[in-house]
């Protein structure tokens, strides 16, 4: 069958110590997952059910990339995140059965027109447009652990031009992978291929043309981003 434009490509990752690549599906935000990060910006955290927003997969940026300074913002934030590959489909999961939908785990950056964000919140408006935008779901190689939780003592950091502006711990998350799968599960059917940011520790912060972004997690490859000029 002929088509009017010719079809999108396949948006994937690389995989540590494999040749094929991850094809991508869907990419899952989790918001307001670190209480120190909930008080950062103006609310005080509690153990409601988890809520997500989502990103277009062709918004992906790979490792090493350049990002150009976005359109309609004077506040660019970055957001260190553990990323979860998802490799088996599932609906209503369990928490005692997530585990078993885990292909592996990346470190992702999720960045943010955060002055747009604000000014939607504040008007009670969906504040997608802030997240959702072009080239914003920085995410590095996968690394596959099929079935496996992290340790919650793992360390997640960020830099910006080798200073470091975040650094926690994954037990620090209100709501740690299992829970996190089981929740979106109740709503979406999960596929091979899905992506889920589990949200960002406190010490968010601005980023400007020139600056470079490093994001750390203990046991997965870093992900690096250099901010270009405004686009």
């Amino acid at each position: 069958m002929d088509y009017i434009f010719a079809p999108l490509p396949v948006q994937s990752l690389p995989v540590v110590g494999v040749d094929s690549l991850f094809a991508l599906r869907r990419i899952f935000c989790v918001g307001r997952n670190y209480a120190d990060h909930i008080r950062e910006m103006g609310f005080q955290p509690e153990r409601e059910a988890p809520f997500f927003f989502t990103k277009p997969i062709d918004a992906l940026v790979h490792d090493g990339e350049t990002v150009a300074y976005p359109p309609l913002t004077e506040n660019f934030h970055h957001e260190a995140e553990l990323v979860i590959a998802i490799g088996k489909a599932g609906a209503d999961i369990a928490v005692e059965n997530a585990l078993d939908h885990v292909y592996g785990y990346a470190v992702g950056n999720d960045l943010t027109r955060r002055d747009m964000q604000f000014a939607l919140r504040d008007r009670g408006r969906p504040w997608d447009w802030s997240k959702a935008f072009d080239r914003s779901a920085v995410v590095g190689p996968i690394t596959p652990m099929p079935g496996q939780a992290l340790s919650g003592s793992t360390r997640i950091s960020l830099t910006v031009n080798d200073e470091t502006r975040q650094d926690a711990t994954l037990d620090t998350m209100i709501w740690n992978v299992p829970e996190i799968i089981a929740a979106l599960s109740s709503s979406v059917t999960i596929q091979p291929g899905d992506l889920v940011f589990t949200g960002t520790p406190a010490g968010v912060g601005p980023m400007h043309p020139g600056d470079r972004c490093t994001v750390a997690i203990e046991g997965l490859t870093p992900v690096t981003t250099q901010i270009g000029p405004r686009a």
